[in-house]
């Protein structure tokens, strides 16, 4: 190449030139701008972008281009002149190059022809050769087969034994496979299109198996809800044989039915149905079905014998629990899984619609229902215990799925809607029998679920309030048998023919009295009597017989003796103040009862009273409280046997004196008699002689009874005559009789010294004392004024102690003294006005009445004599 021809300088003006002017100057800067832009662009290296744009931001582009183009026409005379400068040496080498122009064209003819020759030599080995290449490629091709069928046959391998798990339901090892191929297999086969169609397919095989083992769990769900009440009666059967309780608690009366099973759902994969299975014969509630439909063993006997857990395949909740925890959506399966659990919680907590039962009576069909109701509340505690169970295990053999939060969470839940659903439906229960069977059944419950681990205190405290309803119930049993005893009653003594029937009584009632024992021992020889009636033991073995049943509910729970007898003993005062005192009330309020029974009943009172030290006794005994005595409430029945005994009393006292006013009711007294008729009334005789035979009665009686009804028979006799001088005092005030005479007074005092005479004639022993006369004293102080005629005494001595008239008050003898006045204006004539001595008593009357309007009116004037 030809050396450079060197730089021009640029043509620089002097400096010292003079500036003819600015457009000359301007341009020359112009000028100058552009040669330097040139210059760069012939010198630079680097990019030009930053020269060529301040060529093309300047305002002189076409003027650069004429500088440019002059630029390039210097260049090229500069280069036409170097190649003028070298032209001779070009013609020297283009002279040699034609020289040896024809040595190489005679080479060329030779190596054609050595060419042509070779050609024709190679063409069998040309052949062979091609022969030999393709058979390298067949080679090649097969060995590059054989490795990509050696990397693709694992692949499909695996794929066929996803296939079969998947088909087989067996989805924890498809899972296994599904992760190996994924991460293993297929990225070995990455060039294959089918791998691409595997990679896609897994995807969905996942989903596939999330879906699957999610239908499983639901049937897992189902079948658990279904045989819940299966696995809580096994758990609770083996609670039973722990705490050595009755097993019969426990097991639920089942019915044999022909159940028909539904056809198998097609396998989710391979749509293929199996052949649907015949009918079996099963338990209505509790049937135990086969390990192809059900998670229960088949073997009825086998299942009593396993633990409730061992009765269950929890597979499909760890399969299932395991893929979503592989998957990475644990979280939703658990929140699935507790949601479906407690809904079917909600469902085993709700209870049947038959549960309780009113019995009303014991006829067969309706003990049936009895049953039934019973068979209710078991499958009702099954189905919860279940249920619990199985959480229980969940809890212990997962890990998370289910936490003691969750567990505690549901358990409240369940004991409060628990114990609300108890006291609905055990309210409406009116058997004892039944409502034992519940609580021993809750009893087993608790021991059941202790086991597990659950707190049980509120439900045991449910048993507390169901004691009061036992109680109440118990109560009002208790109130037909003891009206029954009292209707059955005679209420005469009981008489004992011989020594078996004595002893009997004995044995029935303990008499420790000694007024009675030496009244039996009196009566050497049968027949002997007892003082009181039958009833009197019936209601004591009645009253025993409620403790007794009230000691069974006590039972397995676990309280001390002094509760037990504490709550015993609450209970007994309960039926003795309440229901027997309300029945005995009941009883004494009775028409239709004679005098002779309600003596009867006061007499047996004065026993029952007397047995409420030994039925303490019996109590204490049976509690094992004896011990304890300084704690023990004491029984309320005494008081209330007082108290009945004297209603018994007061009753005796109204009916006597019912009897009187029936004689009462007799009396027809004409007021306006003349003169008396010389002998008593005849209602008067027959009511002394009714007295007379009444208290005669009780004078007849054995010693032990005149020991137990003195003061009755004392009381009775002096209500007996208050009541008649009651009445008789009502005869002479009555205001419908407007006037009498001192001849009907006089036959009315006739009539008052025969109950006079009743009175002081002694009617009850050691009834001497003067307190019966003293009941007439009222009326005989009235009559003796008005017969003596002794007004003067009576006004002279009112307001004094030592009266002979104290008992007479003004107003009556006002009353009566009115009576006499309006009877002697009737028969006063003007013949009569002129005899002295019948002015003279006028004037008296007059003066009488007077005074005592004075004294009833207040006044304290002084009668002059």
């Amino acid at each position: 190449m030809a050396e450079a021809t060197p730089k021009k300088p640029p043509d620089w003006k002097h400096i010292t030139e003079p500036i003819h002017d600015a457009e000359s100057l301007k341009q020359e800067s112009i000028n100058a701008n552009h040669d330097h832009l040139i210059t760069e662009i012939e010198t630079s290296d680097g990019p030009l972008g930053t020269t060529l744009r301040a060529v093309y931001e300047g305002k002189e582009l076409s003027k650069f281009r004429i500088r440019l183009d002059d630029k390039i026409r210097n260049h090229d005379r500069e280069i036409e002149r170097m190649c003028n400068f070298h032209y001779q040496g070009f013609i020297d080498s283009i002279r040699e190059l034609l020289t040896v122009r024809q040595d190489a064209a005679k080479l060329k003819d030779e190596v054609q022809q050595v060419d042509q020759h070779l050609q024709e030599s190679c063409v069998p080995l040309m052949t062979k050769g091609e022969e030999l290449v393709k058979c390298r490629r067949i080679q090649g091709n097969i060995a590059t087969a054989v490795e990509s069928l050696n990397l693709c046959l694992p692949v499909l391998e695996m794929y066929r034994k996803l296939q079969e798990q998947m088909t087989s339901r067996r989805f924890y090892p498809a899972l296994k496979t599904l992760e190996q191929l994924e991460h293993t297999y297929l990225p070995r086969v990455n060039s294959h299109w089918f791998a691409q169609t595997m990679a896609d397919d897994i995807p969905k095989q996942r989903e596939s198996i999330k879906e699957a083992s999610m239908s499983d769990l639901k049937d897992f769900l189902e079948n658990i809800r279904k045989h819940s009440g299966k696995i809580g009666e096994v758990a609770m059967l083996h609670a039973a044989e722990q705490n050595n309780m009755d097993p019969a608690i426990v097991k639920a009366t089942r019915k044999k039915t022909k159940k028909r099973r539904a056809p198998p759902p097609p396998n989710p994969f391979t749509g293929e149905v199996d052949a649907p299975p015949p009918p079996v014969i099963q338990d209505e509630e509790d049937e135990i079905e086969d390990s192809a439909d059900s998670d229960f063993l088949s073997d009825d006997d086998d299942v009593w014998e396993l633990s409730a857990q061992d009765l269950i395949d929890f597979s499909p909740v760890y399969r299932c629990l395991h893929i979503y925890s592989v998957l990475g959506d644990r979280e939703r399966f658990e929140t699935y899984y507790r949601k479906q659990r407690w809904k079917q919680a909600r469902l085993s907590l709700q209870p049947p619609s038959n549960m309780v039962m009113s019995i009303k009576d014991h006829t067969s069909g309706q003990q049936q229902t009895e049953h039934e109701s019973l068979d209710s509340f078991k499958r009702y505690f099954h189905d919860i215990v279940g249920f619990f169970v199985v959480e229980d295990h969940i809890l212990n053999t997962t890990q998370g799925l289910v936490n003691r939060a969750y567990i505690d969470e549901l358990w409240e839940m369940a004991v409060s809607k628990l114990a609300a659903s108890l006291r609905t439906n055990t309210v409406q229960c009116k058997d004892t029998s039944m409502l034992l069977d519940v609580k021993n059944l809750i009893i087993l419950f608790c021991h059941t679920l202790r086991g597990y681990g659950f707190s049980v205190g509120h439900v045991l405290e449910l048993l507390l309030e169901m004691r009061d309803q036992y109680n109440d119930v118990l109560t009002r049993q208790w109130v037909d048998i003891f009206n029954e005893i009292f209707s059955e009653d005679n209420y005469t003594p009981i008489y004992v023919e011989s020594i078996e029937e004595y002893t009997a009584i004995v044995t029935q009632f303990p008499i420790q009295d000694e007024n009675l024992e030496r009244f039996i021992k009196l009566e050497e020889s049968f027949p002997k009597r007892f003082p009181f009636s039958q009833f009197v033991p019936d209601v004591y073995n009645q009253v025993k017989a409620y403790i007794n049943a009230c000691l069974k509910y006590s039972a397995d729970l676990h309280l001390s003796h002094t509760e037990i007898d504490d709550m015993i003993r609450k209970s007994t005062n309960l039926l003795l103040t309440r229901t027997l005192g309300s029945c005995l009330s009941s009883l004494i309020k009775k028409p239709s009862l004679t005098l002779l029974q309600l003596i009867q009943i006061s007499i047996n009172m004065n026993y029952l009273e007397k047995s409420c030290l030994y039925l303490e006794e019996y109590i204490s005994s049976i509690t094992g409280a004896q011990n304890d005595s300084v704690h023990m409430a004491r029984l309320h029945g005494t008081t209330m046997f007082k108290d009945a005994k004297s209603d018994a009393e007061e009753h005796i006292y109204k009916q006597l004196n019912l009897k009187i006013d029936e004689f009462m009711d007799l009396a027809s007294y004409d007021w306006l008699l003349p003169e008396a008729k010389g002998h008593a009334s005849g209602y008067v005789i027959d009511l002394v002689a009714f007295l007379q035979s009444t208290f005669m009665s009780f004078t007849n009686l054995p010693d032990i009874y005149l020991h137990l009804l003195e003061k009755v028979a004392k009381t009775a006799c002096m209500s007996a005559c208050k009541h008649i001088a009651n009445s008789l005092k009502e005869f002479l005030l009555d205001n419908e009789i407007r006037q009498l005479t001192m001849g009907s007074l006089q036959q009315f005092n006739l009539d008052l010294i025969q109950c006079e005479q009743f009175a002081a004639s002694e009617p009850i022993p050691g009834a001497n004392d003067g307190n019966l006369t003293l009941a007439f004293a009222g009326i005989r102080q009235l009559l003796d004024l008005f017969l003596n005629w002794d007004w003067s005494l009576y006004l002279a001595d009112y307001g004094q102690t030592n009266s002979k008239y104290v008992r007479v008050q003004p107003q009556v003898a006002l009353s009566l003294l009115e009576k006499l006045h309006n009877a002697d204006k009737k028969k006063n004539t003007i013949f009569g006005s002129l005899n002295k001595k019948e002015r003279d008593k006028k004037k008296l009357l007059d003066t009488v009445l007077k005074q005592l309007r004075g004294l009833v009116n207040g006044s304290t004037q002084q009668i002059q004599g």
